[in-house]
Parts: structure tokens; C-alpha cells; sequence
């Protein structure tokens, strides 16, 4: 299976983090994100990654990996930035992942063996995490509502209460063929600058309300974390990488 790295943006809520070199490259307990994503994948059985570019691209050229170029990466989010990769997406099942995460190869691995034609991780214990980040875990959250089939009802809106997240989407999900073919006529119906801004779970919510396709949410309760900003770095040097199933380690 193949795997796409979304790379292409700054990052600038990293600060003087990223003023030299792309967020993806920002070290964790002493290794690069994409270092932790490509070990992830390629562990979980992922034979060929690719990774969309933009800022500071130069420094991801010669990675070994197929480079997609987004030239309209300060312009542009995340779903415009996979599109730059559509010839994968068409042509078989893809795991796509943000490239300012880390997570464990069992992640990826139950993406793989998903039957869904879109399927997203998720954290079900994801407050704890938040509350390592957050003074306000619900200031940074975002929606996630299940239905009793385990098909995503809602995500990316404002969450007024804990009881409207069910979950933390991680950034890490799967594509088939099909699930792409909706997101292609998804944004052919958008106006230009609304398809240049849509983020990823502004995405995965449209698909959702017009039925297009369903979207599959799959629990994880390994290791994993979300680099936002330097505070990020140092809440993970302080009291270890990520968050994982065991409390005593978070």
C-alpha cells in the first residue's frame, strides 16, 4: 500500500521552529516527525511514500520518497495540498497522513485492513492528552460524534461541551479510490476559494452531510501526539512521548 505525507505548510504557530526548515522536520525526543511517520508506515507494511512539499521543499528533495509539489502552498490548505497527489488517489488505496504527528505502526495497520472506502483514526481517550496541552482542553478541540455503526456523524465544529467529543481525530486516515472519487466531485462544486481554503475535516464533515460517501472511525489507544507549537515539544519532553493506553506513562 501506498502512503501520501501532507508536508507543504509552514507551520507557523511553531515560531522560530520552522523559519529555517519545514514543520515535518522539527525533532521530537531527539528525532524528525517525518522520521517517526516513515518509521510508523513503512513498519505497519506501507512499501512506497510519497510526500507533498512547499515550504523549504528543498530540503525534502532526495528523501527517497515521491515528491508531489503544492506551488500554491501559502495559498492553499490541506485538501488542495493531497489533490497535488491525485494520480495515487485514483489509482489504488492511499494512507494519507499529517505530517506534524507521530503515532505507532498499529495506527497505520488497522487503516490497512479497514474495509471502509474512507476510514479515520481516532483517540478515544484523547482528553488526557489535551489536558497536557491545554489549560482548556475544549479551547483546541474539535467535534467528533459516532453513530452505533461506527460511521462518523460530525467533526471539526466548535464543541460546546466534553460530551460532544467522543474522540480526537489524529490527522492519519485512508482513502480508496471511490472515497476520492467523492472528494473530486466534492470540490469540482466549490467556488474557487472556498476549494483553495477547505481543511480536512471541513472535507470529511461536507462528505458526511451530503452522503457521498460514509467515513469509517477506527479507535487507537497506542502512542501518538500533535506538534502544534513549541509548548507541544516541551509537554512531550517533560512527561513523555504522546499518549498511549496506559495513564500511569501520561
Amino acid at each position: 500500500m501506498k502512503a501520501i505525507i501532507l508536508a507543504a505548510g509552514r507551520g507557523s504557530r511553531m515560531k522560530e521552529m520552522t523559519d529555517e526548515r519545514p514543520k515535518c522536520l522539527v525533532e521530537v525526543h531527539g528525532k524528525p516527525l517525518l522520521r517517526w511517520q516513515t518509521e510508523a508506515l513503512t513498519a505497519a507494511g506501507v512499501d512506497d511514500i510519497g510526500i507533498v512539499v512547499g515550504y523549504r521543499s528543498e530540503l525534502l528533495e532526495g528523501c527517497g520518497f515521491t515528491v508531489f509539489r503544492n506551488p500554491r502552498w501559502q495559498e492553499t490548505n490541506m485538501v488542495a495540498s493531497l489533490a497535488c497527489a491525485a494520480e495515487w488517489l485514483r489509482d489504488q488505496p492511499c494512507i494519507v497522513s499529517y505530517s506534524d504527528i507521530f503515532y505507532e505502526a498499529a495506527a497505520a495497520s488497522s487503516l490497512m485492513h479497514s474495509d471502509a472506502a474512507l476510514a479515520v483514526t481516532y483517540d478515544p481517550n484523547w482528553r488526557r492528552l489535551w489536558e497536557r496541552r491545554f489549560a482548556d482542553p475544549l479551547s483546541d478541540a474539535e467535534t467528533f460524534r459516532l453513530g452505533s455503526d461506527g460511521n462518523l456523524l460530525e467533526i471539526g465544529r466548535k464543541p460546546e461541551r466534553f460530551e460532544d467529543v467522543e474522540g480526537q481525530y489524529m490527522g492519519l486516515l485512508r482513502f480508496s479510490p471511490p472515497a476520492w472519487a467523492a472528494v473530486d466531485r466534492l470540490r469540482d462544486g466549490l467556488e474557487a476559494r472556498v476549494r483553495d481554503r477547505l481543511d480536512m475535516t471541513g472535507m470529511l464533515q461536507r462528505l458526511i452531510e451530503s452522503g457521498a460517501t460514509p467515513v469509517r472511525a477506527l479507535p487507537y489507544v497506542g502512542v501518538w501526539g500533535e506538534v502544534d507549537s513549541p509548548d507541544d515539544i516541551a509537554a512531550y519532553a517533560d512527561r513523555g512521548v504522546g499518549n498511549d493506553a496506559d495513564p500511569a506513562t501520561a
